[in-house]
């Protein structure tokens, strides 16, 4: 009998254990959707949990305030963001070429995703620290070019710190001048950031004009 009960009692917990699982993510996915819509700082949790299609109280059985849901949130942007160029790199094989690739994609925010590019520039260098998104990947494909011999700069960290600033200026830029920062300035930059790395500087202007592959949907 003690068997039965406990077999009859194992659904039950399951169901609620996915009913706990699908509130959280749709809160997360909530927040997420309006950082990228750029109204997240001003987002209250009553508009958070009407957006999430939850009730009020359940925000509470998750998350103890709106600043621990958005750091989840941003974590998840970061990541989506990353998941991305990831499969928009799929096949590419020269560590080099990859970089230039999904530096390129991330230099066009500015007009493909406009509120991701200022969720990114409101973050600042601090995303660096991450363990989720671009900076990670970044890291790994800088060490990537190096192992391969396609990148002589001699330290990873600081050519990611160097790479970060870059995007982030030009991110910035954007969004103070439109009108003055054109889609072939990320080319220009990421031509400069390959021969700061060490690729030569025909060979950067080569990878820098590549026809990008298809990135999908965010």
């Amino acid at each position: 009998m003690v068997e039965v009960a406990s077999a009859g009692r194992a659904p039950a917990a399951n169901r609620l254990d996915r009913r706990k699982a699908r509130t959280r993510q749709a809160l997360i996915d909530a927040a997420v959707k309006l950082i990228a819509e750029g109204r997240g700082e001003r987002a209250s949790i009553q508009e958070i949990t009407e957006v999430a299609d939850v009730g009020f109280g359940s925000f509470y059985n998750h998350f103890a305030s709106k600043e621990q849901l958005f750091h989840a949130a941003s974590g998840e942007v970061l990541e989506r963001w990353g998941q991305m160029i990831d499969r928009a790199c799929e096949g590419i094989g020269d560590p080099a070429e990859l970089f230039a690739v999904s530096f390129r994609i991330s230099g066009r925010l500015g007009w493909t995703h406009p509120d991701i590019a200022r969720f990114l520039t409101g973050g600042g260098l601090e995303l660096l620290d991450e363990p989720h998104g671009l900076a990670p990947r970044a890291l790994r494909d800088i060490k990537a070019g190096q192992n391969a011999g396609r990148f002589t700069f001699p330290s990873a960290e600081i050519a990611l710190s160097a790479v970060a600033g870059g995007l982030l200026g030009l991110l910035q830029l954007r969004q103070r001048q439109p009108d003055r920062i054109k889609e072939t300035s990320v080319d220009q930059l990421a031509e400069a950031i390959l021969r700061l790395l060490g690729v030569p500087a025909e060979e950067a202007a080569r990878l820098a004009a590549l026809p990008f592959p298809p990135t999908g949907a965010w």
